[in-house]
């Protein structure tokens, strides 16, 4: 009989720190990612900028980049970005700060090439509709393109696909807005 090895969070603990480089663990499996691209950080700093002004008026939650999402079962996930409300922060904490409660909203900036977008697009959907994420975002900087998936059931259904100029709007976020079209970095100098 075969067992087949699974990673845990005493492995990636073991893992060396590169800069850049980012390791998760879903079911057993590890994903390696790294430094995103431009355009990607571009999309990721200009929705973390406008739910970070958005959470500061409202006072119901915290957005936060890249944040570690440690959950049992050796289960750890590294989104481009979350919104978490101020009830779920509260219980969901362990003793290093990382978050082991699911976050309201989640956000993935898919990155260049088929493994990075099967892992966002699949897996990661995946994972997040199991530990019960209400809302995810996934932010696709080439085609210019926001999917929006929200909670249905036991499960996320997709819900709207924003192009050009679509707001982005979340019912989780009372007056939030985000114009899809300013999530795309400008032509680079001399294009």
């Amino acid at each position: 009989m075969t067992t087949a090895f699974r990673f845990t969070t005493k492995d990636l603990e073991a893992m060396p720190e590169i800069e850049g480089v980012r390791y998760e663990i879903i079911d057993g499996e590890l994903y390696v990612s790294t430094a995103p691209s431009r355009d990607h950080q571009h999309a990721s700093l200009v929705l973390s900028s406008r739910l970070f002004n958005w959470t500061e008026v409202s006072h119901l939650g915290e957005v936060l980049p890249t944040p570690g999402l440690i959950f049992p079962g050796d289960q750890n996930v590294i989104p481009d970005l979350i919104w978490i409300s101020d009830a779920r922060l509260a219980a969901g904490l362990d003793d290093a700060g990382h978050l082991t409660v699911a976050p309201e909203l989640v956000v993935e900036v898919l990155s260049p090439g088929s493994s990075n977008e099967f892992r966002d697009r699949e897996i990661k959907f995946d994972f997040y509709s199991r530990i019960g994420v209400d809302e995810y975002w996934i932010v696709d900087w080439r085609a210019r393109r926001v999917e929006v998936y929200r909670r249905v059931g036991e499960g996320l259904g997709r819900v709207a696909t924003l192009t050009g100029d679509d707001v982005l709007t979340s019912p989780l976020l009372p007056g939030f807005e985000c114009k899809i079209s300013s999530l795309w970095a400008p032509a680079r100098p001399g294009s």
